[in-house]
């Protein structure tokens, strides 16, 4: 019996090897390509943008510059293509605030309009919604209003709150910078924020690129980012300046199989989830 015991313990322990190397050494997070812009794209280049991208920005109002928002209705069109969403909210501008109440007014109000917007598209509880600060640098205390404002409004509705936002150091003075993702971060109170930032500078971004395998967000030199637009349409000539020459020749950057002739020009960004809003629902 003994003699058993002692040729049957090494396979045992063999045997549990690979269960012990597997759960020690923990996979690397998979990241998926994904694009944005402010028009929508068209019913007919989903099936050729799919080929290339896993989600969608999906706007929920006009989008920046925009008198209209074309998104409206294509939800279910998108989702039946194979994408998850990336589900936007343009936000106030400095200027529209004012004040630090009427900032919080408008906050809760705007952030009303993007829970209804949500429903009215079809996109049920749970989904992030990403307010849109186009406006860098140090957040005055009018924009810390309206921002805190909307995400409370948000995240108290059942949705989440989310804010895209710069990733890029603004300079302040010669001896000071401020990252505008850090700064909300660090005056936010303990509130759940999704971030999607935008650093298009090379490096860290590699340009107007569609890899296989998409760098991590927090690549962006953001550690907590859960979304990195790496690559904006037009080239941004102050920020990219010193990319890899592949944009197009007009400065846009283009997705592979679609004819640039047509000027369907995307923002590029990756993440850990290929539904970074958690959007679908399927």
């Amino acid at each position: 019996m003994i003699s058993k015991l002692l040729f049957r313990l090494p396979l045992m322990i063999v045997a549990c090897l690979p269960a012990i190397a597997q759960s020690g050494s923990p996979q690397p997070a998979q990241t998926y390509l994904g694009f944005d812009r402010n028009d929508y794209p068209g019913d007919a280049t989903l099936t050729s943008l799919h080929q290339t991208f896993v989600y969608s920005g999906y706007w929920l109002n006009n989008p920046p510059g925009s008198n209209a928002n074309t998104w409206v209705g294509k939800r279910s069109l998108i989702e039946n293509a194979g994408f998850g969403f990336l589900v936007l909210f343009n936000g106030r501008l400095y200027a529209d605030l004012k004040s630090v109440a009427r900032a919080t007014a408008l906050g809760k109000s705007d952030g009303q309009e993007a829970i209804n917007a949500a429903h009215h598209e079809g996109f049920s509880s749970g989904t992030i919604i990403f307010l849109d600060q186009e406006q860098g640098g140090r957040m005055l205390s009018e924009q810390k209003a309206y921002i805190y404002s909307w995400v409370d409004t948000v995240n108290s509705s059942g949705f989440g709150a989310g804010i895209y936002c710069s990733g890029i150091p603004a300079r302040e003075s010669a001896k000071v910078s401020v990252v505008t993702a850090e700064d909300i971060r660090q005056n936010a109170s303990r509130r759940s924020i999704s971030f999607f930032v935008t650093n298009d500078s090379c490096p860290p971004s590699p340009g107007c690129v569609f890899p296989k395998n998409p760098p991590k967000p927090n690549a962006s030199g953001i550690d907590f980012a859960d979304i990195w637009q790496f690559a904006q349409s037009p080239k941004r000539k102050d920020f990219a300046a010193g990319c890899p020459a592949n944009y197009n020749r007009d400065g846009n950057c283009y997705s592979p199989g679609v004819n640039p002739s047509l000027h369907l020009h995307v923002d590029v960004e990756t993440a850990t989830s290929p539904d970074p809003s958690h959007g679908r629902s399927r």
